[in-house]
């Protein structure tokens, strides 16, 4: 397994993050301990959760899921380092959800009590809060670090200009501030290119990229037609407004000899400033798949020149991108 930091921190996480969202609604515990069994025998000690994830099964399901596999022990809790969020709406009540120094606090206890743990390694706001104060903010997160309960803080879904604010803030109060945001991105979905990547390298926090191979559609998805796998009417509609640039992505894989999941991880890994994307399996077949061969997959130039032909980006970063 490969490791990277973290943005400017010395934290040592896997190339690959393993993403938990479907524990829950869409794999049975007892598989995603299995998934998560395997994935520290394969080196990844990266996990991602978030408070809401337990789609039917109700807000906080997921953590539950994996507080019960820490607690089976065997040294899982301390070898993995734990990722969650917060923002979304855990009850109907006012104060349950958003960046409201109440809701950071509460919301960071009972994430503990579901994770089973005593501490979060990386304590993700979800979405940005234009209603709170960044000094507000901090000062609850400050808080929770000084208390020992998490150690560091990242965003997810924010924009460039809310990374420097927030990074600005924290510099004035003495403290580390974001060290990490979440961001969609994938061949298809390049416009954090524009001015979140160039923030995040800037102020040295490390992008995670989550829907790497969006839905399924960077996978090889036209390859896997007529399986009998069903598809939504909206991923249908996706497949043929995309089928002449997914058939050139695949048959590009295919002169590779690389399978197209891996191929889509990778062209991730080499962009400046990505940490490690996340990859959500929903089985354990899923998870033996290509993902880890992204790690040990260099793409030279004339590769990534003809990627980029493919889906072409916002054309560089802001403002050079439109302006000049």
């Amino acid at each position: 397994m490969q490791y990277r930091r973290l943005g400017r921190t010395a934290l040592q996480v896997s190339g690959l993050c393993l993403g938990t969202m479907n524990f829950g609604p869409e794999t049975s515990e007892e598989e995603s301990h299995a998934i998560m069994d395997r994935a520290l025998e394969l080196g990844i000690n990266f996990f991602d959760t978030a408070n809401r994830y337990g789609g039917a099964k109700g807000p906080g399901a997921t953590e539950e899921i994996i507080g019960r596999w820490f607690a089976l022990g065997g040294g899982r809790r301390e070898k993995v380092v734990l990722a969650t969020k917060l923002f979304g709406a855990m009850t109907e009540w006012p104060n349950d959800g958003r960046l409201s120094a109440r809701h950071i606090r509460a919301a960071c206890e009972e994430s503990l009590r579901r994770l089973q743990t005593d501490h979060i390694d990386l304590y993700q706001m979800h979405h940005i809060d234009r209603t709170a104060p960044w000094d507000e903010v901090w000062q609850a997160m400050d808080t929770l670090v000084q208390q020992g309960k998490i150690v560091y803080v990242g965003s997810s879904n924010f924009a460039g200009w809310h990374i420097a604010r927030a990074n600005e803030a924290a510099g004035r109060r003495g403290t580390l501030g974001l060290v990490s945001e979440q961001s969609h991105y994938n061949l298809l979905v390049r416009t954090v290119e524009l001015e979140v990547l160039p923030a995040c390298r800037e102020y040295g926090v490390g992008v995670i990229p989550w829907s790497p191979l969006s839905g399924g559609l960077l996978g090889g998805v036209l390859a896997k037609e007529g399986t009998g796998r069903r598809q939504s009417a909206v991923a249908l509609k996706r497949i043929d407004k995309l089928r002449p640039k997914l058939e050139q992505w695949e048959s590009l894989c295919a002169e590779l000899e690389e399978e197209p999941a891996a191929v889509a991880l990778a062209w991730l890994l080499h962009q400046d400033g990505v940490t490690c994307p996340i990859i959500g399996p929903r089985t354990m077949e899923q998870f033996d798949g290509a993902s880890l061969r992204a790690l040990d997959l260099t793409l030279g130039t004339d590769t990534l020149v003809r990627i980029d032909s493919i889906f072409p980006g916002p054309g560089g970063t802001a403002p050079e991108a439109y302006s000049w």
